[in-house]
């Protein structure tokens, strides 16, 4: 140690959760039978092939009985490598997810029911949630599918200049930005749902709703105001478009849709759903606790603002009457180019951007072009999240899964 300069000093009360934050950069999980140590927290420096690397001030490392410990993202990434981290099998990997590894699965017993947050936001633990079979289209690796031959017209339509958005984060005009959603136990009583728009296309209640579930843009939001609730007992997706509490405990919607998320069965073909295409609304959305823990497994979920009248599968469904073929269809699916240079972003964005890699993101309405969706939580930094929009539309380009159904 230096002399002259007494190291900081944290005491064994808290080491459990600073070793967390060393280690893994924010990763929750739970460690039981940790055992409480001191550890020296020292200024250190790190040099890579003679390049001096800074980590951010959460992963700065530490003395523990004469070893120095690096902070293993920081380690991994600087030299080019994601690390991630398991929870269900208590594994760290660096590079490539391991083949084989098993996936937690959205069990009564693994996550508790959490209640909705004060502010409206989304409740922890949703990095557990297993949503749809592992086979499923939004679960699906598309980063060697190959590019779709009209790419360069629909990229060419969104706009090769669109700048890419992060449509979420904490709060935005008084309200929660983002969609939120709420996971609820099986015992959550069922409430009558009112279809005012889409009924014929919609699936009956009642829908297991708690009455201050969060809506989208707040409760005085006139955007599309979806209410989402996960049923973590049943394994059921409920999702409302254009959702009001109605006087009689119930509540009123556009349109609604159920979703089993055992299964990949899709809505009947030329059915809406809470989304233009057909399309489940929840399983899209960057999760908070997916990004900070390092790695988001499935596809996400973005708008444009002109589509042509089309979808492709897993859409059922388009929400335009152009024949213009250069316009996007819904369900159309865009990659990040594989030669996209990630490394200069946090490690959260990181993970967002690893995503757009490997799964991509799926037109699902009609709105501003290239707005990415996510949830609401007080824990996203905005401003971290705004340096996505350095990404193009040049930057992507759509890969076929599929012909366009009319």
């Amino acid at each position: 140690m230096r002399k002259g300069k007494k190291p900081s000093r944290w005491q064994s009360g808290m080491i459990g959760f600073a070793c967390g934050a060393v280690f893994f950069s924010g990763l929750s999980y739970a460690a039981g039978g940790a055992t409480g140590i001191e550890v020296y927290f020292r200024e250190l420096k790190y040099y890579f092939d003679g390049v001096r690397k800074e980590p951010p001030p959460e992963q700065q490392g530490f003395l523990y009985k004469d070893t120095t410990y690096v902070p293993l993202r920081f380690l991994t990434e600087a030299l080019g490598k994601p690390v991630g981290w398991d929870d269900a099998t208590s594994s760290i990997f660096v590079g490539e997810r391991p083949v084989g590894l098993p996936t937690p699965t959205l069990a009564p017993t693994a996550t508790p029911t959490p209640s909705p947050p004060a502010n409206g936001g989304s409740p922890v633990g949703s990095t557990r949630l297993q949503v749809f079979p592992a086979d499923n289209p939004w679960n699906m690796e598309i980063s060697g599918l190959p590019v779709h031959p009209d790419s360069d017209k629909f990229i060419a339509s969104i706009g090769l200049s669109t700048r890419l958005h992060a449509d979420f984060g904490t709060v935005w005009d008084g309200a929660p930005n983002g969609i939120p959603y709420t996971v609820v136990g099986g015992d959550q009583p069922k409430v009558n749902i009112a279809f005012t728009d889409y009924g014929d296309e919609s699936d009956p209640g009642p829908y297991p709703i708690p009455a201050d579930a969060p809506i989208e843009g707040g409760p005085n939001g006139d955007g599309d105001r979806h209410v989402i609730v996960v049923d973590k007992d049943n394994l059921q997706l409920y999702e409302l478009f254009n959702a009001r509490p109605a006087a009689n405990g119930g509540w009123e919607a556009s349109s609604g849709a159920r979703w089993d998320l055992t299964s990949n069965a899709l809505r009947p073909k030329r059915w809406t759903s809470a989304d233009a295409a057909g399309l489940p609304v929840f399983p899209g959305l960057v999760r908070y606790e997916e990004a900070a823990a390092g790695e988001i497994n499935h596809a996400l979920r973005f708008t444009v603002s002109k589509t042509q009248k089309g979808f492709i599968a897993p859409a059922t469904h388009y929400a335009s009457s152009s024949s213009d073929p250069i316009l996007p269809p819904m369900g159309l699916r865009l990659r990040l180019k594989a030669d996209f240079d990630i490394s200069g972003y946090s490690p959260t964005n990181q993970a967002i951007l690893r995503a757009l890699q490997k799964y991509g993101m799926i037109v699902a309405d009609n709105g501003s072009s290239l707005y990415l969706s996510g949830a609401p939580s007080p824990q996203w930094n905005d401003d971290d999240l705004r340096k996505l929009g350095a990404l193009k539309g040049s930057d992507f380009e759509a890969v076929y899964t599929g012909p366009i159904e009319r």
